[in-house]
């Protein structure tokens, strides 16, 4: 494992106080590897919260450039990122608040090849995108190579997360939850719009399962979390791993 200096130690001190991470703990953050798909407005908390967490690799995939309408939401973001690739934007913030990890920006859009090779590589992966194909893709590299994935959404006023990992053999996938051959979508937030702090709410509960994980914390599994802003509600629901599921059912135990 990872060996903690005094600085590590001063850093990571409050997680250090925490029973359930310890030194242990800590030493397994920063010897992970986390793949996060999105430096929006969902893989913004996400990025900087495994950042300052000590999450030894991320990597950090987005192929779009940062506009003006992004920054009501996507706080990894700045006025000085303008036009600048989102990834690399995002990595840089990240490098500012935490020099001693590995940060890999990834200006591209991972195509199934891609996302295979990827996926592979990391022990989490992080869904912050905002388009059905490409979290069912993202979903189907998981189940294939057997990496947890932690899966997030926000449109209009209604966020929602759920825990994938294919190593617990009574733990769903995504498509189980979410076949991709009917209608449903979250939806761009160009189209349906976004409260801007709830993206932020979405995405630290997806930094907080992922943590959990690389920590040795038994994720939450088999369960979709549901927010609404308007209500101020939170609602859980069970979800049951699908015996037909084109994409899980066949996995390796």
């Amino acid at each position: 494992m990872t060996e903690l200096n005094d600085q590590a130690l001063l850093r990571y001190s409050r997680h250090i106080l925490l029973p359930e991470i310890d030194i242990e703990g800590q030493q397994r953050l920063l010897g992970a590897r986390a793949l996060v798909v999105g430096a929006g407005g969902l893989g913004s908390p996400v990025a900087l919260y495994l950042a300052s967490a000590g999450v030894g690799t991320i990597t950090i995939a987005d192929d779009d450039e940062v506009e003006l309408t992004n920054l009501q939401r996507q706080i990894a973001h700045d006025m000085a990122s303008l036009g600048v690739n989102k990834a690399e934007s995002a990595a840089r913030r990240m490098r500012a608040m935490n020099p001693d990890i590995r940060i890999v920006p990834l200006a591209a859009r991972l195509d199934a090849a891609a996302l295979a090779e990827r996926v592979a590589e990391h022990d989490v992966v992080l869904d912050c995108c905002d388009n059905f194909a490409t979290r069912h893709a993202v979903n189907a590299a998981c189940v294939a190579a057997g990496v947890p994935l932690v899966s997030g959404a926000a449109v209009r006023f209604s966020g929602q997360l759920a825990v994938f990992d294919t190593r617990d053999a009574a733990s769903p996938c995504y498509h189980c939850l979410f076949p991709d051959e009917g209608e449903a979508s979250d939806g761009p937030c160009a189209t349906f719009g976004v409260l801007a702090p709830l993206v932020g709410v979405v995405g630290c509960l997806q930094a907080v399962e992922a943590i959990k994980l690389l920590a040795g914390i038994r994720p939450t599994l088999g369960r979709l979390t549901l927010y609404e802003a308007l209500s101020g509600e939170f609602r859980a629901m069970k979800v049951p791993r699908d015996p037909a599921c084109p994409v899980c059912a066949n996995r390796p135990a």
